[in-house]
């Protein structure tokens, strides 16, 4: 995603599969669960049972996040007795880009919330 636009073919090609993977990325941190999964486990390891109380979220909608960020290999676990133990993966690089879209976001104001497309009021009125 860092490579400079190619006018050949094969660098086409290419530049649209690294788009593609990085589209994939910002797919995994488009749920408001998921980051907020995401910074809990920043403070460091936590079993679902500790992300549901912290997070107050429901113990499936947990599992399904976690699965999720697993699958995109943002996190990990390990197991611990009966419960597996999550982390973050390459933490210092996500911690960057999680602080690099803050600033960005203070940028642009409102608006991204006031997207027609991507904003607040699209997913409300498509509930």
């Amino acid at each position: 995603m860092t490579m400079p636009p190619s006018r050949s073919a094969a660098g086409s090609e290419v530049e649209r599969s690294a788009l593609s993977a990085a589209a994939c990325l910002f797919h995994g941190f488009s749920d408001p669960s998921r980051l907020a999964i995401l910074r809990h486990l920043a403070l460091g390891e936590h079993r679902v049972i500790d992300l549901t109380a912290h997070l107050g979220l429901a113990q499936s909608t947990v599992s399904k996040h976690l699965a999720c960020l697993k699958d995109c290999g943002l996190v990990s676990s390990r197991p611990e007795g009966r419960a597996s133990v999550y982390s973050l993966n390459h933490s210092e690089s996500l911690l960057d880009l999680l602080a690099s879209a803050e600033r960005l976001l203070e940028l642009t104001g409102d608006a991204v919330t006031l997207c027609p497309r991507y904003g607040l009021t699209s997913a409300e009125t498509a509930s």
